[in-house]
């Protein structure tokens, strides 16, 4: 039995290898560029696995990280439109929101939220967005187990992950939805716009997840070793579901937290990894509009 396990671990390496090696011959001046951008940006885990994704679907291409502080960002942009091989953006922490305004278009869940997290290229060079965070968190759950409809939901986090969610959960049928922000006037905001589509309760809601089957986290607690917890873990019991979105670390003081009172979890990478796919079908499909 160990040596099968072993015989599995080295074909796995030797595969991930192989296609390392691969995408790395195969960067030309034919390669098309996309960049992700964050403040900070170290955290990120999109550009190998993007990367991946495009090669594994033939398209000659890499995603690269730049730290972009958020006063740069409008210049950034208008310098790197002029680049006439970047094709795409991925945008993160802090960028959502501001992003949105240099899109020349964008999808309905974009405009309803003023936010995106991907941008593509048009073939007059404008940027379309779509922001898909809410969609992949959704997807991830239902993988997990976990079915959103006609449950109770606690969501820390108002800004461009928790709105992306928030809206999510509300078109997945949510009975009812509590976010919890330490920015009132940003919650308020998302809570009377998501009110306004008719189908969940939404309120505003406090740090305690007791009577709730689903509380997450999409703030950025817990990227730092000395983060407060976004929620109070004493009102979880075994039956709650509990979620992050932050992927590193990969498993936050908020999930370990929950996972000593014997909840079930999703986390911030299995978010990722629907969120990956994703990206690079809407990224990709700008080559074929």
């Amino acid at each position: 039995m160990v040596f099968h396990f072993l015989n599995l671990f080295y074909y796995d390496l030797y595969i991930a290898l192989h296609q390392s090696l691969a995408m790395i011959e195969r960067l030309d001046g034919a390669t098309r560029l996309y960049l992700i951008l964050g403040d900070p940006i170290a955290q990120v885990k999109s550009p190998q696995g993007v990367t991946q994704a495009f090669h594994q679907r033939g398209h000659n291409a890499l995603l690269a990280p730049l730290h972009i502080a958020p006063e740069a960002l409008g210049d950034f942009i208008r310098g790197a439109s002029l680049a006439r091989n970047l094709d795409g953006l991925i945008v993160t922490v802090p960028h959502k929101f501001a992003a949105h305004d240099h899109c020349a278009s964008a999808t309905k869940r974009a405009n309803f939220l003023g936010a995106v997290n991907v941008m593509r290229r048009d073939a007059e060079g404008r940027w379309h967005g779509d922001q898909v965070d809410g969609l992949a968190y959704v997807e991830a759950l239902k993988k997990k187990g976990f079915e959103p409809s006609s449950r109770r939901v606690l969501l820390a986090g108002a800004g461009g992950a928790g709105s992306a969610i928030a809206e999510a959960l509300v078109r997945a049928g949510t009975a009812r939805l509590a976010i919890h922000d330490e920015d009132v006037d940003r919650r308020d905001t998302l809570i009377a716009r998501l009110a306004a589509l008719g189908t969940t309760e939404v309120v505003a809601g406090n740090r305690d997840p007791a009577g709730f089957a689903l509380a997450i986290n999409a703030t950025p607690c817990g990227m730092g070793e000395d983060d407060p917890l976004p929620l109070d873990p004493a009102g979880l019991n075994g039956d709650t579901w509990v979620g992050d979105v932050i992927t590193a670390p990969e498993v936050t003081h908020w999930i370990s937290a929950a996972r000593a009172k014997g909840c079930r979890t999703v986390l911030g990478v299995d978010m990722f990894a629907a969120v990956r796919e994703l990206m690079v079908d809407f990224l990709l499909a700008g080559r074929n509009a």
